[in-house]
């Protein structure tokens, strides 16, 4: 049977159970997700509160951080989305994400709406991938492809 979640109460516990197993097994997010089937991205981004794992995916992530089994079944629970429940985040790096939100949303929406028409693109329906390459000036890029499935509007 499906679980959902109504307060991001537990999860946060798990999360912090996560980060501690992660850091003291000395385990990189790859190499968490290795046995799970899924992107490492998508397997973070669970394990960090924001979504379920389908069951085979929990139980291989559980095995290798040495979760419970209430915690493998919580893994697999539709949690309370969201990781900015007090508004504008002051960790630097996710501020950065936020601040390239606000600069730059309206120009993706405009640039969307242009090339699709009046729609979203999906957040449910989604692809995430994060890269790291060499910058020819020096240094690294970040790459972050954010790959989502046009939805248009229809009207009723």
């Amino acid at each position: 049977m499906t679980q959902v979640q109504v307060t991001q109460t537990a999860r946060k516990a798990l999360t912090e159970a996560v980060i501690q197993a992660k850091a003291q097994k000395k385990l990189s997010w790859t190499a968490i997700a290795a046995n799970s089937g899924l992107s490492r991205e998508f397997v973070t981004a669970a394990l960090l509160g924001q979504h379920p794992l389908p069951a085979s995916a929990a139980e291989a992530v559980g095995e290798t951080l040495g979760l419970t089994a209430d915690e493998i079944a919580l893994l697999q629970a539709i949690p309370v989305r969201g990781s900015f429940p007090e508004g504008v985040p002051t960790d630097p790096t996710m501020y950065r994400f936020y601040e390239i939100i606000q600069v730059y949303a309206t120009t993706l929406k405009s640039l969307v709406h242009e090339d699709f028409g009046d729609g979203i693109i999906s957040a449910i329906n989604f692809k995430l991938k994060l890269e790291k390459r060499e910058d020819p000036e020096g240094g690294h890029r970040c790459v972050i492809t954010l790959d989502g499935k046009y939805l248009p509007t229809k009207p009723f």
